[in-house]
């Protein structure tokens, strides 16, 4: 009888500890790439200049991406707001990711430039418009002047916190994040200046006026990353385009002084990564980059990375 108990005993356990196995991931913040940067973990991402099919069907195949965030193209691609709000309920339905996330981060290029102060502000809506449909972060394009990047943190983040953002677009953004439209209303700041902020901010520093005052542009409160992009950087400082651009000593020293100032400032660098190449960008200090699957589980591997994609 008391082998019997003992039996019974152990088959529960071991039922008991296979359903605690078998519970879903759950993620302990809103956007996974701020997750993992938090754990010193790099982070890839999908997308492309041609856009990203901005429609519910491709938002719910891609709620299932090997990658940590999905960039969403609105610089060269059409300003679309319904076809990005349709992607993002796309991606909600899709989801949870296996991280435990309710949707991967999606980070949009939007057709700001960062010229002057002016332009930044006067261009303010698009922001608006864009973080209503529940993104995760926003890149700043030809982020050249640091009034034009001090004025896009403004843009993005609620008076409550210094900034000039209107509320009446938390309740769409709150149901794709899976909160409260208050709840929102307290997450949805800049990381990592609010610690518990869960938004990205970047800076494209991507010609020669940005690369001027690259150091005075990273310092800006409220932005956590920044690159150097190569392809109008060449165009800006008269450098042949091509694969071999990025080895012309203007272009190295462009790319060079953007990282320095990434790291001055202690925000993280944004880098083109390959299968052959990933852990020595690693090596060097880059944190985001474009990767496809196999250099992102290259990259980590190389990291001894836990959380699941």
């Amino acid at each position: 009888m008391k082998r019997w108990i003992v039996a019974v005993a152990a088959v529960i356990g071991c039922v008991a500890v296979a359903g605690m196995q078998a519970q879903p991931a759950k993620g302990k913040r809103i956007n996974r790439a701020i997750e993992l940067l938090e754990q010193g973990q790099p982070i890839y991402y999908t997308g492309s200049h041609e856009g990203t099919d901005g429609n519910f069907d491709q938002g719910v195949k891609d709620a299932q991406t090997y990658a940590d965030y999905i960039s969403y193209d609105m610089e060269h691609a059409p300003f679309d707001v319904k076809g990005l709000s349709d992607y993002m309920r796309g991606l909600a339905k899709g989801g949870p990711t296996k991280s435990g996330h309710k949707t991967p981060a999606v980070i949009v290029n939007v057709p700001v430039n960062g010229t002057d102060e002016a332009s930044v502000r006067a261009n303010a809506w698009m922001f608006q418009q864009v973080l209503a449909t529940g993104v995760h972060g926003i890149l700043l394009c030809h982020a050249d002047a640091p009034g034009a990047v001090r004025a896009f943190v403004e843009a993005v983040r609620f008076p409550a916190n210094g900034g000039r953002r209107g509320v009446h677009g938390n309740p769409t953004a709150a149901r794709i994040w899976g909160v409260t439209a208050d709840e929102y209303a307290e997450k949805a700041d800049v990381w990592p200046l609010n610690p518990k902020g869960e938004l990205l901010l970047g800076l494209k520093l991507e010609d020669k006026y940005a690369l001027e005052n690259a150091e005075a542009n990273a310092k800006i409160p409220g932005v956590a990353f920044a690159e150097w992009g190569p392809g109008d950087m060449a165009f800006s400082l008269g450098v042949k385009s091509g694969p071999n651009s990025v080895n012309d000593p203007l272009m190295k020293a462009a790319r060079s002084r953007v990282l320095a100032a990434t790291k001055a400032s202690k925000i993280f660098f944004l880098n083109s990564m390959n299968a052959d190449n990933v852990v020595d960008m690693i090596k060097e200090g880059v944190m985001i980059g474009p990767a496809s699957q196999q250099a992102a589980e290259i990259g980590r591997k190389y990291t001894k990375r836990t959380l699941p994609w």
